[in-house]
């Protein structure tokens, strides 16, 4: 695998890439290793040192990384290797596999949570680098929150805010102080390692942040509320030796949602919530599972299903 610029240890998606292939190594013998890129320009030429490496599968981490994969599966058309990238869409060439996860699933039922828990009536929403794929967790969140505020007959105010980056954590830090110093007393972060600084700063406030990825309370056990968990790690695991075998063929995406399996949802753990809320977004899990709740991943849907509520 070749990580994003997170590296791997962003406590979250590529460290969670990573688990997923040792346990295919501890498991079922696969070889593995990972190269980390420490900013854009190695995506290239990484993933042709993978190649180089005698991988017969390469899975490129990121949706950062997706012109540089494009790239590297068309120019190798005769070599024995195919890849997959998490959190792209194929452009149609049969040696890649687009793997997506319905982000603004899990980020719906914790913007639920928040919107059930705020005293203040203010939350934060910090993304990473502005795309399609980070706007699907800020607005499944937002409608969370909209549902949750629509439910208790309140406004919830939301203040969303980019840091550009997803590597910067005292920039995370910063912009969630700001947030807090404003009132929010909840922030859920979708920015890798800029969220760790989102994390730091609910601590020290003494107020709430939601994680991503990976359960990250082990970061601040008493001020993570709760996480948007996106089992990396899982897929990974799951879809390499389908993909190696030819059971999953090249030139399609794989689209993974809270039904199908566990892929994506909430921790167990809600000793921070309110008595009721957990149980309380179990159900909301399963009516979007039945397709009951259609959680939108843009403004225009989440503007819609707004208006939905009033």
């Amino acid at each position: 695998m070749v990580t994003n610029t997170g590296g791997i240890n962003d406590q979250g998606f590529c460290q969670l890439s990573w688990e997923g292939l040792k346990r295919l190594r501890d498991d079922k013998g696969y070889v593995v290793s990972y190269i980390e890129s420490k900013q854009d320009a190695d995506y290239f030429t990484n993933l042709d040192k993978a190649i180089d490496y005698g991988a017969n599968f390469v899975w490129a981490i990121g949706f950062a990384m997706a012109e540089a994969a494009y790239l590297t599966a068309r120019i190798n058309p005769d070599v024995d290797v195919d890849f997959g990238i998490i959190d792209a869409s194929t452009n149609g060439d049969q040696k890649l596999t687009g793997v997506l996860f319905a982000n603004e699933e899990p980020s719906f039922i914790v913007g639920y949570i928040a919107g059930r828990t705020t005293k203040t009536n203010k939350v934060g929403f910090v993304g990473g680098i502005e795309s399609d794929n980070i706007y699907a967790f800020e607005y499944g969140y937002l409608s969370g929150v909209a549902y949750a505020a629509h439910e208790l007959g309140k406004k919830i105010d939301v203040n969303s805010q980019y840091a550009e980056s997803f590597t910067d954590s005292a920039k995370g830090r910063s912009i969630a102080q700001k947030m807090i110093s404003d009132g929010a007393d909840i922030v859920y972060h979708a920015a890798g390692s800029v969220g760790i600084g989102v994390i730091e700063a609910a601590k020290e406030a003494g107020k709430f942040a939601i994680g991503v990825d990976m359960d990250q309370s082990f970061l601040a056990p008493e001020n993570v509320l709760t996480s948007a968990i996106k089992r990396v790690d899982q897929a990974i695991y799951e879809l390499t030796p389908k993909l190696i075998a030819k059971e999953i063929t090249g030139g399609k995406d794989v689209v993974l949602r809270l039904r199908d399996g566990d892929f994506l949802g909430i921790p167990e753990d809600h000793h921070l919530m309110p008595k009721g809320v957990y149980e309380d977004a179990l159900k909301i899990s399963e009516k979007i599972k039945s397709g009951e709740i259609v959680v939108p991943a843009s403004k225009d849907g989440y503007e819609k299903f707004e208006k939905s509520l009033a």
